[in-house]
Formats: structure tokens, sequence, C-alpha cells
């Protein structure tokens, strides 16, 4: 038993000194994530560019004429109407591609030419445009992989105080990042170091995972070892019967050993779920039996837009204020989502006249049951499923007010399934929003979103109180981390002073 101790303590020492910095950065700059996060241009800010549907002057086609437009026998997956610069596109995505149609076939979709992309700099920012680069690789403000495919992409520099930088793809002219002087410098605080969001590391997402993986799981090695030497430290002390809580008189190991006593556990399960916000659960914890994601199932068998009963342009008559609309379904059940720059409205489209969508419960019911008659493992077992209208949040189902735009949240349908998932389906009847939870996504919420946000019961509907608790544990945190780092300054310390002695012992 002394040997593995004397092992654990090594561990604990080495792996201390090696991380000592890596701690002590992502607990300080935990305090910025709560309230700054890395910039990123969100769907909301797109869409609050976009022009409203209504002014146009043109003549809005009929869908059919539309869909006839693609190439034969593509199924159309998505279909989104949106105006932007004077001119009303439908974006469309196949099953084999992508397609941006103007209303008429004998309209073209603007060249990103110089005068292009300055009436879309306009948009975002009314300051002069003080340059205009053309980059060719991923910088520090998009070190994301994914948009390798937008190359080249023109980084646009505003001539105003807040130093303010655009980026567009030079596919299309969207919008890849918009952000200012003060934004960049609270992520180079928060985001950058908590999630290691370096671009020579970031833009690789295999290489990036596996960095912060192992890094997070060495870190839970160390405060294992740490929580040991804890531990052994003072059933020593009171096996001796010493009088002082600690054994230390030298201050670093003191606090060091006091605030470990009192933060280890957290100082644990903050580095544990760390790294769960990106491992995925194990299949040896649990393997889902069904197969199919139930959100795509519940969105398959989709009405082609050309079969919605409800013209598009009776929608756009009756929301003069509409900035986009999209064709979305509930299984066979059509809607339009209609947006505008405040909330968004959920119509539905399997009537002639405009209504708001609400999904009835046989319609839920029918649709949870399609899931598993689609599924190979689950077809050929009978399922008991439970349904109950919920009328306040819970763990899984709780207040995101984001993801709604002022849409009511509740009443929601809320269907538990007797399947070796312990399978639930939260299904708001007003948007067709569809939230599943199963052991897996279970597992997920507790290892990392409860553990790692302090999304707990009870502290979920009270940001202040939920705050406050984070803001002492991570003081907490950092003050281990701080006097971990001096230990570890100390002991490298040591370490040189050995070897000195060892090379002028030598000389002689």
């Amino acid at each position: 038993m002394n040997v593995i101790t004397q092992l654990i303590y090594s561990i604990h020492r080495i792996l201390g000194t090696l991380l000592c910095i890596l701690f002590l950065m992502w607990f300080l700059s935990a305090f910025v994530m709560m309230y700054h996060r890395f910039p990123r241009v969100n769907a909301k800010e797109k869409l609050q560019k976009q022009e409203i549907l209504s002014t146009s002057g043109d003549s809005l086609p009929d869908i059919a004429s539309v869909i006839a437009r693609l190439p034969h026998k593509e199924k159309v997956r998505n279909l989104t109407l949106d105006r932007n610069l004077g001119q009303t596109v439908f974006h469309i995505r196949t099953n084999k591609g992508e397609y941006n149609l103007p209303l008429s076939p004998a309209d073209s979709m603007p060249q990103m030419d110089n005068e292009h992309i300055r009436q879309i700099a306009a948009l975002w920012c009314s300051a002069p445009i003080a340059r205009m680069d053309t980059i060719h690789s991923l910088d520090q403000w998009i070190p994301f992989g994914e948009l390798k495919k937008e190359m080249p992409i023109y980084k646009i520099h505003f001539a105003d105080d807040a130093q303010t930088q655009l980026y567009l793809s030079s596919r299309n002219g969207e919008a890849l990042q918009f952000s200012n002087r003060n934004e960049r410098f609270w992520a180079w605080m928060g985001a950058i170091p908590h999630w290691v969001y370096f671009t020579w590391l970031r833009q690789d997402t295999a290489l990036w995972n596996k960095t912060v993986i192992w890094l997070s799981g060495l870190s839970c090695i160390m405060v294992i070892a740490g929580i040991w030497v804890t531990i052994d430290i003072w059933c020593k002390t009171r096996r001796n019967r010493h009088h002082r809580f600690s054994p230390y008189r030298k201050k670093w190991y003191h606090w060091h050993y006091m605030t470990g006593i009192f933060f280890g556990i957290f100082v644990l399960t903050f580095t544990f779920s760390g790294m769960m916000s990106l491992a995925d659960i194990p299949e040896w914890i649990h393997k889902p039996a069904l197969k199919n994601n139930p959100a795509r199932t519940l969105h398959a068998h989709a009405p082609q837009p050309d079969q919605y009963t409800l013209d598009y342009r009776s929608i756009i008559a009756a929301y003069p204020q509409a900035l986009q609309i999209e064709w979305s379904n509930f299984r066979e059940h059509p809607y339009y989502t209609v947006k505008d720059g405040k909330t968004e409205f959920y119509i539905d489209a399997a009537d002639s006249l405009s209504h708001p969508l609400q999904l009835s419960e046989d319609e839920i019911r029918r649709g949870i049951e399609s899931i598993y008659a689609s599924d190979s493992v689950s077809a050929h077992h009978s399922m008991t499923i439970r349904m109950s209208q919920l009328n306040h949040f819970e763990t899984y189902y709780r207040d995101m007010s984001s993801m709604y735009r002022g849409r009511p949240q509740l009443p929601v349908w809320k269907v538990t399934v007797e399947d070796a998932d312990r399978s639930v389906y939260y299904i708001h009847p007003e948007t067709g929003i569809i939230r599943h939870v199963d052991i897996s996504s279970r597992w997920k919420y507790w290892s990392y979103t409860a553990l790692h946000r302090m999304r707990l019961p009870g502290l979920n509907s009270n940001a202040t109180l939920r705050k406050t608790i984070l803001w002492a544990l991570l003081l907490g945190g950092t003050v281990v981390s701080v006097t971990g780092l001096a230990l570890s300054i100390n002991y490298l310390r040591r370490i040189c002073r050995r070897i000195r002695k060892s090379e002028r012992y030598i000389r002689r």
C-alpha cells in the first residue's frame, strides 16, 4: 500500500506541475464564460438583415412552377423564402443538392463583385469600410474546419471606434462572422482559452476533440490522485492526534490542502464534465436500441411544397411584416414557419384558411407510433405509450426561450414510451418542436449539463441562485489552482537547484 500511495503522490505532483496553468486558465475563463461567449453570427442577426417579403412589387409565382424548375425527380427536403438586397429568393435543399432560385427563371443570382460585397457590408455596419482582405486560410475568428468550403473569404474591416469586422463567404455572400473589439477581447479572456479555440487546432475537429478529451482525462487522473493524497494526509493527521486542522506550516501547502478538502470534489466534477461535453456516452453504459433518429422520422413523409393546401402567398398577405417563410411539417401535417423581426408564427397549411398550428393528441400519438413502426429493431415489439399534457417545466424540459422566440413553451405533450431506451418525447403542439430524451441523453445531461453548468433541479428556475453558487465554486477552484501553481513553481525550483548541484559536483 505504501508503494501505491507513493506512486499516487508522484502522479499528483508530476501531472499537477504539467497541468497547473491549464487548470488556472479553465477556472478564470469560466467566470468570463458566464457572461461572454465566442462571437458568432446567429440566425436571428441574419434574419434582421432581410427585407420584408410584402414590400416586393414582383409578381409571386405559384409554388408548383418553382418546383418545376428543379432537376427531374429531385425531392424537396427543405424550402425557405426570403428577400435580400431587392431580390426575393427560394432556398431549396433536395435529396441531391442545394439551389437558390430567384422569382423568375429569367433572373440570375447576383455575382459576388465589389459592389455587391459593399451592399452586404452596409447592412451590418453603417461605418465606411477601412479595408477589405481576401483570405484563403482560417484565422482566429473563423477557426472551424467546415468553413474551408467557403474560401476565399472576404474579411472586411470597418472604420469605426468599435473596430468592427465582418467575414463574408465568396460563394453566396453569407455572413460567417461579425464581431467588434470588445467581443474579441472577452473571447480571448473566456471562450478561446476555455475551449482551447486556437486556430491551428480547432480547424481539425477530430484532433481538437481528442486533444481536449485527453487533457481533461489526464486532469481527472491528477485530481483523483490529489483527493487520495488529501484523504491520506487527513488520516495520518488524525492518527497522530495533531491539534491543527492542517499539518502544514508552509502557507502554500496549507491553503492547497485546505481548499482541496472543500473544493476537491467540485474540481473533479468540473474537469470530468468538461471532458463529457465532447465525449460520447460509451456503448458499454448504454447502446441505443432505437436506430432511427426520432426527430428525422417525425419530419419524414413530408408533403411536397406544391401539395400544401394553404398558398404561401396568402401567408405573405396575412403577415405583412414577415421576413422569412419556411415550409415545415409534422409527419404528413404541413405548416408554415413565419418569422418576423421579433417572433415566429406557426401556421397550419392543411387548410385553405390561415390559422395557428395546433397538433392534436391523436396526431402526436400516431407520430410516435410511426417512429417504432419504421425502426427495424422496434417494429416487432409492442410499445406501451402514455401521454399527458405538461404544464410546468421539469429537469429534461426546461425554459429555453431562445429556441421559441417569444412563443409560449407550455403546455407541452409529454409522451412516455416503455421501450429499451426508456424514451420520453416532449412535443410542443403549437410549434411542432420535438425533444427526445433516452438513457444516453440522461447520462449526458447529468455528466455534462448538470455538473458543468449547475443545471440542477431547483436551480434551473432561479438564475441568480445558480450563478451565485457557480461563482462560489469557481472561486474555490481558482484558489486550488493558484496554490497548485505556486507549489509547482517551487517544485520546479527545487529540481533546478538539484540539477545545478549535480553539475557542480560533476565538475569537481
